[in-house]
């Protein structure tokens, strides 16, 4: 400041406005420089224009805050009201309204106990969602086609990865390579699981079969991309089973709650996603030695079964045999049978016809009775005729036209009697002819089939005789011995 004369009235100098808030701008920045600020964040407010307004508080004071638009992103970590960080930056002084504020270009958490303030909120306020609910984990796959990785292109978190991969059974891998701490970390994190989740079955790139989300160890403040409310939401979101190994076995983050299942490390994970080859290959050989020896087993049991029930079965080729047998003895006997039976029946039908009466007697019999039943008939005509009026009756009824209806009648008789005798085999016996049998009583009507000393029936019109041939051949026809 420079001095000033004194004016007439008094010793005090005088100064403007602007020449006192200059003074005290420069007095500020120039007494603190670069500080670093602890405090609770309230009443924070982000502008349109891209700057954040917040204070800093603590028990005994609050101091304004600012952050210009240039900044944001090189804060190191998302600012919200209670968040209690240490803001790096530098005092300066706002001369048209008096004040002044504390320009923020960096933030950090204010030690572990607010960072672990701050998980545990998220925690509670994601659990009462249901986001941390068994029933949403999913199973990971026996055997994955292809894994993807979520971690960072450098470092030896991959390469582990990848050894254990090829050591236990070689995989293509799908590798999205992200920045695993730092102010963009969660928030490429978060698109590479979203751009896996996104991917379709059969496309190129292939759609991965399980997630592995890892990075190595670290303090609370680097590991803090993994306890992005971003992240755990797409870990959430995801339809890939996910698995989570981020850090060492004693680090914990949200993302394992999330996650279908947690590896204590990236090593780990590779082996929780993939069965060792070797061992897989001698559980299916001692899975097929057991089912072959299950089946030979239950092939010896069928064998013993089969020959029991073939012990307990009956001789098929002597059932065989003995139905033959029976089948011939059938045959044969049946060849007896019917050449017996056909003779009892011919023997049966001569005994039948021999006590036939003839025709001639059954015709005089019936020609008989006609002319007693006319005779009947004429004489009850007669006399019911004479009781009613026996001169018109006489008229009416005379002898001849009676006669005439008996000579009709008769007439008929005799000419059924006449179809009757030709007919009759008796009325062929009577004009000469002579029936012969054999001894089976068939009709022999051939000379041929007759043999010397063969012995047959003659049947005649009046009568039987039993005769013999005689002689053999041609010179033995019509020679008989009766």
């Amino acid at each position: 400041m420079d001095e000033q004369a004194f004016p007439a009235g008094g010793n005090a100098p005088e100064f403007t406005v602007s020449e006192i808030s200059g003074a005290i701008k420069r007095t500020l920045e120039g007494a603190f420089g670069r500080v670093r600020v602890r405090g609770e964040i309230t009443e924070f407010k982000r502008y349109p224009s891209g700057h954040l307004y917040f204070s800093l508080k603590d028990e005994g004071g609050k101091i304004a805050s600012v952050v210009w638009r240039g900044s944001v992103s090189r804060l190191g970590l998302a600012p919200e009201n209670g968040l209690e960080i240490i803001a790096s930056g530098r005092i300066s002084a706002y001369g048209e309204r008096s004040s002044y504020q504390l320009v923020i270009d960096r933030m950090e958490y204010a030690g572990e106990g607010a960072l672990l303030a701050r998980i545990e909120r998220l925690r509670q306020r994601l659990a009462a969602e249901g986001l941390f609910d068994p029933a949403r984990k999913q199973p990971l796959p026996l055997l994955p086609r292809v894994i993807g990785i979520v971690t960072s292109a450098q470092g030896a978190v991959l390469h582990d990865i990848r050894t254990t991969i090829a050591r236990r059974f070689p995989h293509p891998l799908l590798v999205w390579p992200v920045a695993v701490q730092g102010d963009a970390a969660a928030a490429q994190i978060a698109a590479a699981i979203v751009g896996f989740d996104r991917l379709v079955e059969g496309g190129n790139p292939p759609r991965p079969d399980v997630l592995i989300v890892a990075r190595g160890g670290g303090s609370l403040e680097d590991l803090m991309a993994f306890n992005d409310e971003s992240v755990l939401r797409a870990a959430s979101a995801c339809r890939i089973p996910l698995v989570s190994a981020v850090g060492h076995e004693t680090d914990t983050t949200l993302i394992d709650f999330v996650s279908d299942r947690r590896a204590p490390t990236p090593t780990a994970a590779a082996e929780m996603v993939l069965p060792m080859r070797a061992e897989l290959l001698a559980d299916i050989g001692h899975r097929a030695a057991r089912l072959e020896n299950g089946v030979g087993r239950m092939l010896q049991a069928l064998h013993l079964r089969l020959d029991r029930a073939g012990a307990r079965m009956p001789d098929l080729p002597g059932l065989l045999g003995t139905a033959r047998m029976r089948l011939d003895d059938r045959a044969h006997r049946l060849s007896l049978a019917l050449p017996a039976l056909v003779e009892r029946r011919r023997a049966a039908l001569a005994g039948v016809e021999r006590r036939m009466p003839a025709p001639s007697g059954l015709i005089a019999l019936r020609r008989a009775r006609v002319d007693l039943v006319g005779s009947q008939l004429a004489s009850a005509l007669r006399q019911g005729l004479r009781d009613r009026n026996a001169r018109a009756l006489q008229v009416r009824l005379s002898p001849a036209p009676l006669a005439g209806m008996v000579r009709v009648q008769r007439a008929r008789l005799e000419g059924l009697g006449g179809r009757l005798e030709a007919v009759s085999p008796r009325a062929v016996l009577e004009r000469g002819y002579v029936l012969v049998r054999d001894g089976r009583g068939r009709a022999v009507t051939r000379a041929e089939g007759l043999r010397a000393g063969t012995h047959v029936t003659m049947t005649f019109a009046d009568g039987e005789r039993d005769a013999r041939i005689e002689g053999s051949g041609a010179s033995a026809q019509g020679q008989l011995d009766i």
